[in-house]
Protein backbone atom coordinates (compact mmCIF):
# COMPACT_ATOMS: atom_id res chain seq x y z
CA UNK A 1 0.00 0.00 0.00
CA UNK A 2 3.00 2.40 1.20
CA UNK A 3 4.70 1.38 -2.44
CA UNK A 4 1.36 2.42 -4.54
CA UNK A 5 0.59 5.64 -2.64
CA UNK A 6 4.02 6.93 -3.18
CA UNK A 7 4.43 5.78 -6.86
CA UNK A 8 0.86 7.66 -7.22
CA UNK A 9 1.67 10.53 -5.71
CA UNK A 10 5.09 11.23 -8.00
CA UNK A 11 3.43 10.38 -10.82
CA UNK A 12 1.33 13.84 -10.48
CA UNK A 13 4.91 15.60 -9.78
CA UNK A 14 4.83 15.50 -6.48
CA UNK A 15 8.11 15.01 -4.36
CA UNK A 16 7.52 12.05 -2.00
CA UNK A 17 10.02 10.50 0.12
CA UNK A 18 9.19 6.92 0.99
CA UNK A 19 10.37 6.10 4.68
CA UNK A 20 10.44 2.30 5.93
CA UNK A 21 12.33 0.31 8.95
CA UNK A 22 15.43 -0.84 6.73
CA UNK A 23 17.12 -1.22 3.25
CA UNK A 24 15.61 -4.76 2.38
CA UNK A 25 12.37 -3.00 2.91
CA UNK A 26 12.81 -0.19 0.52
CA UNK A 27 14.29 -2.41 -1.98
CA UNK A 28 11.08 -4.26 -1.77
CA UNK A 29 9.46 -1.23 -2.33
CA UNK A 30 11.18 -0.01 -5.25
CA UNK A 31 10.40 -3.39 -6.92
CA UNK A 32 6.85 -2.68 -6.58
CA UNK A 33 6.96 0.36 -8.17
CA UNK A 34 9.17 -0.27 -10.92
CA UNK A 35 6.85 -2.79 -12.06
CA UNK A 36 3.83 -0.76 -11.36
CA UNK A 37 4.89 1.84 -13.09
CA UNK A 38 5.84 -0.39 -16.54
CA UNK A 39 2.18 -1.55 -16.61
CA UNK A 40 1.29 1.62 -16.44
CA UNK A 41 3.65 3.27 -19.37
CA UNK A 42 2.59 0.58 -21.02
CA UNK A 43 -1.24 0.96 -20.90
CA UNK A 44 -1.00 4.59 -21.45
CA UNK A 45 1.41 4.81 -24.15
CA UNK A 46 1.34 1.62 -26.04
CA UNK A 47 3.94 0.85 -28.34
CA UNK A 48 5.98 4.43 -27.93
CA UNK A 49 8.96 2.98 -25.66
CA UNK A 50 10.34 6.62 -25.85
CA UNK A 51 7.53 8.11 -24.16
CA UNK A 52 7.15 5.15 -21.73
CA UNK A 53 10.65 5.59 -20.77
CA UNK A 54 10.23 9.20 -20.17
CA UNK A 55 7.20 8.46 -17.77
CA UNK A 56 9.38 5.80 -15.87
CA UNK A 57 12.29 8.05 -15.25
CA UNK A 58 10.06 11.14 -14.58
CA UNK A 59 8.34 9.77 -12.15
CA UNK A 60 11.33 8.11 -10.42
CA UNK A 61 13.07 11.56 -10.28
CA UNK A 62 10.30 12.38 -7.98
CA UNK A 63 10.90 9.43 -5.42
CA UNK A 64 13.45 9.92 -2.99
CA UNK A 65 14.08 7.01 0.14
CA UNK A 66 14.96 6.81 3.39
CA UNK A 67 15.56 4.96 6.44
CA UNK A 68 15.68 8.08 8.68
CA UNK A 69 11.81 9.07 9.92
CA UNK A 70 13.22 12.46 11.17
CA UNK A 71 14.96 13.95 8.37
CA UNK A 72 12.29 12.58 6.26
CA UNK A 73 9.42 14.30 8.61
CA UNK A 74 11.54 17.82 9.13
CA UNK A 75 10.11 19.67 5.90
CA UNK A 76 7.02 17.82 5.05
CA UNK A 77 3.39 19.60 3.97
CA UNK A 78 1.82 15.52 4.11
CA UNK A 79 2.78 12.64 5.86
CA UNK A 80 0.81 9.38 5.08
CA UNK A 81 1.37 6.41 7.41
CA UNK A 82 0.82 2.42 5.81
CA UNK A 83 2.13 0.46 8.53
CA UNK A 84 0.82 -2.49 9.99
CA UNK A 85 -2.36 -2.51 11.74
CA UNK A 86 -1.91 -2.41 15.06
CA UNK A 87 -3.37 0.94 17.21
CA UNK A 88 -0.37 1.42 19.78
CA UNK A 89 2.88 1.39 17.38
CA UNK A 90 0.69 4.14 14.96
CA UNK A 91 0.25 5.69 17.62
CA UNK A 92 3.73 5.70 19.20
CA UNK A 93 4.36 6.65 15.00
CA UNK A 94 2.48 9.60 14.93
CA UNK A 95 3.65 10.70 18.59
CA UNK A 96 7.17 11.09 17.49
CA UNK A 97 6.38 12.76 14.00
CA UNK A 98 4.33 14.90 15.78
CA UNK A 99 7.51 16.50 17.74
CA UNK A 100 9.57 16.74 14.11
CA UNK A 101 7.38 17.54 10.81
CA UNK A 102 6.34 21.24 10.95
CA UNK A 103 3.35 22.44 13.04
CA UNK A 104 1.21 23.00 9.52
CA UNK A 105 1.74 19.91 8.83
CA UNK A 106 -0.62 17.30 7.17
CA UNK A 107 -0.95 13.99 9.53
CA UNK A 108 -3.04 11.24 7.63
CA UNK A 109 -3.78 7.20 8.51
CA UNK A 110 -4.56 5.07 5.42
CA UNK A 111 -5.43 2.27 7.88
CA UNK A 112 -8.40 0.64 6.77
CA UNK A 113 -10.33 -0.24 10.40
CA UNK A 114 -8.80 1.41 13.23
CA UNK A 115 -10.69 5.15 14.69
CA UNK A 116 -8.46 7.80 13.32
CA UNK A 117 -9.45 9.83 16.48
CA UNK A 118 -7.92 7.31 18.93
CA UNK A 119 -4.32 7.43 16.33
CA UNK A 120 -4.65 11.54 16.51
CA UNK A 121 -5.23 11.58 20.34
CA UNK A 122 -1.20 10.68 20.40
CA UNK A 123 -0.64 13.83 18.48
CA UNK A 124 -1.06 17.89 19.04
CA UNK A 125 -2.63 17.87 16.13
CA UNK A 126 -5.96 16.41 16.03
CA UNK A 127 -7.30 19.05 13.85
CA UNK A 128 -4.94 18.39 11.21
CA UNK A 129 -5.16 14.82 11.56
CA UNK A 130 -7.88 12.73 9.28
CA UNK A 131 -8.06 9.14 6.91
CA UNK A 132 -6.95 8.92 3.98
CA UNK A 133 -7.89 5.50 2.89
CA UNK A 134 -6.33 4.42 -0.65
CA UNK A 135 -7.41 0.53 -1.86
CA UNK A 136 -4.97 -1.90 -3.09
CA UNK A 137 -3.62 -2.28 -5.61
CA UNK A 138 -3.34 1.85 -5.01
CA UNK A 139 -2.92 2.85 -9.05
CA UNK A 140 -5.85 1.39 -10.44
CA UNK A 141 -8.19 1.73 -7.70
CA UNK A 142 -9.64 5.30 -8.13
CA UNK A 143 -11.30 5.21 -4.77
CA UNK A 144 -10.17 6.95 -1.65
CA UNK A 145 -12.10 7.26 1.53
CA UNK A 146 -10.89 10.88 3.44
CA UNK A 147 -12.73 10.29 7.16
CA UNK A 148 -13.32 13.06 8.75
CA UNK A 149 -13.30 12.63 13.02
CA UNK A 150 -14.71 15.70 15.04
CA UNK A 151 -11.60 17.51 15.92
CA UNK A 152 -10.93 17.36 11.67
CA UNK A 153 -10.97 21.10 10.31
CA UNK A 154 -12.35 21.67 7.89
CA UNK A 155 -9.47 23.24 5.76
CA UNK A 156 -7.67 19.99 6.46
CA UNK A 157 -10.57 18.11 5.46
CA UNK A 158 -10.44 20.33 2.02
CA UNK A 159 -7.05 19.85 1.54
CA UNK A 160 -6.97 15.63 1.46
CA UNK A 161 -10.32 15.89 -0.82
CA UNK A 162 -8.04 18.01 -3.26
CA UNK A 163 -4.79 16.19 -3.13
CA UNK A 164 -6.92 13.12 -3.74
CA UNK A 165 -8.54 15.04 -7.10
CA UNK A 166 -5.26 15.58 -8.19
CA UNK A 167 -4.21 11.92 -8.37
CA UNK A 168 -6.96 11.12 -10.30
CA UNK A 169 -8.94 9.30 -7.46
CA UNK A 170 -12.54 10.10 -6.95
CA UNK A 171 -12.33 10.79 -2.92
CA UNK A 172 -15.57 10.29 -0.41
CA UNK A 173 -16.31 11.88 2.64
CA UNK A 174 -17.00 9.61 5.75
CA UNK A 175 -17.21 9.81 9.32
CA UNK A 176 -15.01 8.48 11.79
CA UNK A 177 -16.91 4.83 11.99
CA UNK A 178 -15.19 1.37 11.87
CA UNK A 179 -14.58 0.28 8.64
CA UNK A 180 -15.76 3.49 7.16
CA UNK A 181 -17.68 2.61 4.28
CA UNK A 182 -16.46 0.10 2.11
CA UNK A 183 -15.05 -2.29 4.76
CA UNK A 184 -18.06 -1.53 7.50
CA UNK A 185 -20.18 -3.35 4.45
CA UNK A 186 -17.30 -5.83 2.89
CA UNK A 187 -15.87 -7.36 6.04
CA UNK A 188 -19.49 -8.78 6.98
CA UNK A 189 -20.11 -10.10 3.87
CA UNK A 190 -16.82 -11.76 3.42
CA UNK A 191 -16.90 -13.61 6.84
CA UNK A 192 -20.51 -14.69 6.12
CA UNK A 193 -19.59 -16.14 3.02
CA UNK A 194 -16.91 -18.08 4.79
CA UNK A 195 -20.01 -19.24 7.44
CA UNK A 196 -21.76 -20.34 4.50
CA UNK A 197 -18.84 -22.74 3.66
CA UNK A 198 -18.92 -23.86 6.72
CA UNK A 199 -22.35 -24.78 7.12
CA UNK A 200 -22.28 -26.76 4.08
CA UNK A 201 -24.41 -24.88 1.86
CA UNK A 202 -21.85 -25.12 -1.05
CA UNK A 203 -18.30 -24.57 -1.74
CA UNK A 204 -15.62 -21.35 -1.68
CA UNK A 205 -15.55 -22.05 -5.45
CA UNK A 206 -19.49 -22.13 -6.35
CA UNK A 207 -20.26 -19.23 -4.26
CA UNK A 208 -17.38 -17.02 -6.12
CA UNK A 209 -19.14 -18.24 -9.26
CA UNK A 210 -22.68 -17.28 -7.65
CA UNK A 211 -21.64 -13.78 -6.63
CA UNK A 212 -19.62 -13.01 -10.09
CA UNK A 213 -22.59 -13.97 -12.34
CA UNK A 214 -25.44 -13.71 -10.02
CA UNK A 215 -24.40 -10.51 -8.87
CA UNK A 216 -21.94 -8.81 -10.89
CA UNK A 217 -19.29 -9.08 -8.74
CA UNK A 218 -15.58 -8.57 -10.27
CA UNK A 219 -14.19 -11.07 -7.69
CA UNK A 220 -16.22 -13.73 -5.71
CA UNK A 221 -16.16 -13.15 -1.56
CA UNK A 222 -13.12 -16.16 -1.31
CA UNK A 223 -10.89 -14.65 -4.47
CA UNK A 224 -11.44 -11.37 -2.43
CA UNK A 225 -10.66 -12.61 0.71
CA UNK A 226 -7.62 -14.26 -0.27
CA UNK A 227 -6.09 -10.88 -1.73
CA UNK A 228 -7.14 -8.66 1.00
CA UNK A 229 -4.83 -11.21 3.65
CA UNK A 230 -6.63 -13.99 5.33
CA UNK A 231 -4.67 -12.12 8.16
CA UNK A 232 -5.87 -8.74 7.86
CA UNK A 233 -9.64 -9.96 7.11
CA UNK A 234 -9.03 -11.87 10.70
CA UNK A 235 -6.82 -8.86 12.37
CA UNK A 236 -10.18 -6.28 11.33
CA UNK A 237 -13.00 -9.03 12.49
CA UNK A 238 -11.34 -9.67 15.97
CA UNK A 239 -10.61 -6.00 16.52
CA UNK A 240 -14.51 -5.06 15.94
CA UNK A 241 -15.61 -8.10 18.25
CA UNK A 242 -13.01 -7.16 20.74
CA UNK A 243 -13.69 -3.46 21.10
CA UNK A 244 -17.40 -3.75 20.83
CA UNK A 245 -17.44 -1.20 17.81
CA UNK A 246 -20.40 -3.34 15.77
CA UNK A 247 -23.23 -5.84 16.27
CA UNK A 248 -20.96 -9.42 17.26
CA UNK A 249 -23.29 -11.49 15.51
CA UNK A 250 -21.79 -9.84 12.34
CA UNK A 251 -17.93 -10.42 13.44
CA UNK A 252 -18.00 -13.47 15.45
CA UNK A 253 -15.50 -15.94 15.83
CA UNK A 254 -15.06 -18.70 12.43
CA UNK A 255 -13.23 -21.73 12.83
CA UNK A 256 -11.87 -21.95 8.97
CA UNK A 257 -10.78 -18.64 8.76
CA UNK A 258 -8.85 -19.01 12.46
CA UNK A 259 -7.10 -22.43 11.28
CA UNK A 260 -6.25 -21.18 7.71
CA UNK A 261 -4.30 -17.68 9.20
CA UNK A 262 -2.92 -20.09 12.06
CA UNK A 263 -1.20 -22.38 9.38
CA UNK A 264 0.19 -19.38 7.40
CA UNK A 265 -2.23 -19.76 4.92
CA UNK A 266 -2.81 -16.47 4.26
CA UNK A 267 -3.67 -15.98 0.90
CA UNK A 268 -2.31 -14.55 -2.51
CA UNK A 269 0.69 -13.72 -0.66
CA UNK A 270 1.40 -16.86 0.59
CA UNK A 271 0.40 -19.02 -2.48
CA UNK A 272 -2.23 -20.46 -0.42
CA UNK A 273 -5.43 -19.40 1.36
CA UNK A 274 -9.20 -20.57 0.49
CA UNK A 275 -7.36 -21.05 -3.15
CA UNK A 276 -3.95 -21.94 -4.31
CA UNK A 277 -1.88 -19.90 -6.71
Amino acid sequence: MGAGIVQVAAQKGYAVTMVDLDESSLERGKGIINSSLKRVAKKQFKDDEQKQSEFIKSTLSSIKTSTDLSKSAESADLIVEAIVENLQKKQKLFSSLDKIAPKDSIFASNTSSLPIIEIAKATDRTDKFAGLHFFNPVPQMKLVEVVKTESTSDETHHALMEFSKKLDKTPVTCKDTPGFIVNRLLVPYLLEAIRLVERGVATPGDVDTAMKLGAGMPMGPFELSDFVGLDTLKSIADGWREGGQVDSNLVVKIKTLDDLVRAGNLGRKTGKGFFSY
